[in-house]
């Protein structure tokens, strides 16, 4: 799971360490996160907050980011889901949220929120990912 390797990055006690755990665990899934949280020019077209959805017992979630990130397309600005009406595309985003793990669901909320992922700097991400944040 995605979440897995933050926490295993938040761990990591050196710069050096945090950019290699990221690296060897590259997946689109684990870029979107990060660029998602840390690049200014993802705007999102979901309010802030905390959406009211139904937390799923995390054993039982039927998907996981791996599969469901491709689906954030639909929430940024300026994509595919501009042209939805705005309770459809909040409906959609709880529905991701309650089909994935509480820790990945954690971490989609903080993303859309724009909140940093405790021990993992943008300096550290860019360091990883040189291409992958553009602002």
């Amino acid at each position: 799971m995605i979440s897995d390797v933050i926490n295993e990055v938040s761990k990591a006690r050196s710069k050096k360490q945090k950019v290699k755990i990221l690296q060897n665990s590259e997946t689109w899934a684990l870029k979107d996160i990060l660029r998602g949280t840390y690049d200014e020019s993802v705007k999102w077209n979901i309010p802030n907050g905390r959406p009211p959805y139904k937390e799923n017992q995390g054993y039982n979630a039927p998907s996981n980011l791996l599969k469901k990130h491709k689906e954030f397309i639909t929430f940024v600005q300026g994509q595919s889901g501009d042209a939805m009406r705005k309770i459809r595309r909040e409906q959609l985003f709880i529905t991701l949220l309650e089909s994935v793990p509480p820790p990945e669901s954690e971490l989609v909320i903080d993303m859309i929120n724009k909140i940093p992922i405790k021990g993992v700097t943008k300096a550290v991400v860019k360091e990883a990912f040189p291409d992958l944040i553009q602002k």
